[in-house]
């Protein structure tokens, strides 16, 4: 078993280095973003954005996970898997044509439709370009995924990352192109992307096969609501903050501020969830491949156990640890010339517990997954989604005229805490794993508990005259005691990983 999570964790360090640096280079843009745009625009951006990850499950539904699996049972059998790489490559080049064509032709009413002004459809026309551009990569990446060639996927996601903020960059500070600059920089990283994956398309043959179509369509449309319901868990509450009432916003946040604008904050502070966002995609690219492969072992459960803690203690731990310390981050004076936001921006600061810990569900029910996929039994991901979903949304109509900002983070938590437990009631039906269900929660548990006692700390030491250095280190402290206490639950996970460390740095290969 050793020897399976190496192999998982070797992926997970791959793409985890590549996909850390694309965003932390991409993540150069948020402070960009916030001190040369104003919050009106941020706000645009925030919606128009959030709209086009909703729209990028419509554009590839669902091939990317459905060509996966059609690939991995074709290699299994000793197969050639090309023939379902033409046929997705091709049906997705001719539909997103389609769609963002559609997208171009009725801009002006799309931005409607999102809650933005008519003249926004400018914005709408660079979104079909991206959404287009995007669509191209789906199944050449998961093609490397599928190979485990992990470096030139690292390269192609790094590269084309680094075009888009050099060219948002030279577009806003030298150009002054302002918003349009946002969007045409983004366009020219996911062309980047696509120079880089070319050399995959060597596998791209003059064939289609409506037989192999459907067999794609009908493991991935299943993923075209799933996907829709699961991204509106984390979008919603862009698109109505967008709706807030006049009356609302001037109630909460006193006058001269829109709804616009109020968006534009919240999307700003809710980006610096980038952090556990970041963790869980990582993991997602390693894990998909790797139980699709180990699901047929005889010790397929006890392994899949083994990583549902691991990587539950690793998100957990990672969510104390950015309620604690991303709010000083975000305050500092950088070179007493720069914050990450200005602020204007601080007022959003409250939402950022709810949503790290939002991503605590999203890990568990990444884990879950595994048995809907393997079985087969993707019918029930629309019912799992949507149940989070209808929460969420019901929750941001509830609580955003209540509590602003603040109702849409706890709508979030909600919605993802309901999706995970959705999950895990159908997979466990039928792909049965008797995960430490009682440890994980008493974690998660004193998780929420350090994280909901961060304010009083502070007011504590504030009380005492305690700040500066002093404070960090008493924060730091904490979070190693919240470490230890997660280390003496989880004992034997965190020797499986010491010896893991132990053989990595002797250099061997087996098992200790």
């Amino acid at each position: 078993m050793l020897s399976k999570l190496k192999l998982l964790a070797k992926d997970t360090v791959i793409y985890g280095a590549s996909t850390m640096l694309a965003r932390s280079i991409n993540y150069v843009l948020v402070p960009l973003y916030a001190n040369k745009l104003s919050t009106f625009d941020n706000g645009i951006q925030a919606v128009v954005y959030a709209n086009i990850a909703l729209a990028n499950v419509i554009f590839s539904y669902g091939l990317e996970t459905s060509y996966l699996k059609v690939a991995s049972d074709a290699i299994k059998r000793n197969g050639d898997e090309r023939p379902y790489f033409s046929t997705a490559f091709i049906s997705l080049l001719a539909t997103s044509t389609i769609f963002a064509l559609l997208m171009v032709l009725s801009a002006p009413a799309l931005a409607v439709a999102i809650g933005l002004e008519p003249e926004s459809g400018t914005f709408i026309r660079f979104a079909a370009m991206i959404l287009w551009l995007d669509t191209m990569l789906v199944v050449p990446f998961a093609e490397l995924r599928l190979k485990r060639k992990a470096v030139p996927f690292a390269v192609a996601k790094v590269m084309g990352v680094v075009g888009g903020v050099v060219s948002t960059f030279l577009l806003i500070l030298v150009f002054n192109a302002g918003l349009s600059g946002v969007f045409i920089g983004e366009a020219f990283g996911s062309l980047v992307s696509v120079l880089f994956i070319l050399p995959v398309l060597k596998n791209l043959k003059p064939f289609f096969s409506a037989g192999m179509y459907k067999d794609l369509l009908r493991i991935g449309i299943p993923y075209v609501p799933t996907g829709i319901a699961g991204l509106l868990i984390h979008l919603i509450d862009r698109n109505l903050l967008i709706r807030i009432p006049q009356q609302d916003v001037e109630r909460l946040y006193g006058a001269g501020f829109q709804a616009s604008d109020i968006t534009g904050i919240y999307g700003r502070v809710a980006a610096f969830g980038i952090a556990l966002q970041m963790f869980i995609q990582i993991f997602r690219f390693a894990w998909q491949p790797f139980f699709l492969q180990h699901a047929d072992d005889p010790e397929s459960k006890p392994l899949f156990r083994q990583v549902m803690n691991l990587s539950g203690i690793a998100v957990i731990v990672l969510a104390v640890a950015c309620t604690f310390f991303v709010p000083d981050l975000v305050r500092y004076h950088w070179g007493g010339r720069l914050y990450l936001l200005p602020p204007k921006y601080w007022i959003g600061m409250s939402i950022l517990p709810w949503i790290f810990f939002s991503y605590v569900f999203d890990m568990i029910s990444t884990n879950l997954s595994a048995g809907l996929l393997i079985t087969g039994n993707t019918r029930y991901l629309p019912v799992v989604t949507f149940a989070g979903a209808v929460v969420t949304t019901l929750c941001c109509w509830i609580l955003i005229p209540i509590g602003g900002m603040d109702g849409a983070a706890v709508s979030i938590l909600a919605g993802t805490a309901v999706m995970c437990l959705s999950m895990g009631y159908f997979a466990l039906r039928v792909f049965p794993i008797r995960y430490d269900w009682g440890r994980l929660s008493l974690l998660l548990g004193a998780g929420l508990a350090f994280a909901a006692w961060h304010g009083s700390l502070l007011r504590f030491l504030e009380g005492y005259g305690v700040t500066g250095g002093l404070v960090l280190l008493v924060k730091l402290l904490v979070v190693l005691l919240y470490l230890g206490f997660g280390t003496a639950i989880f004992r034997s996970e965190a020797a499986a990983v010491m010896r893991l460390v132990s053989v990595k740095l002797r250099g061997g290969s087996g098992t200790p």
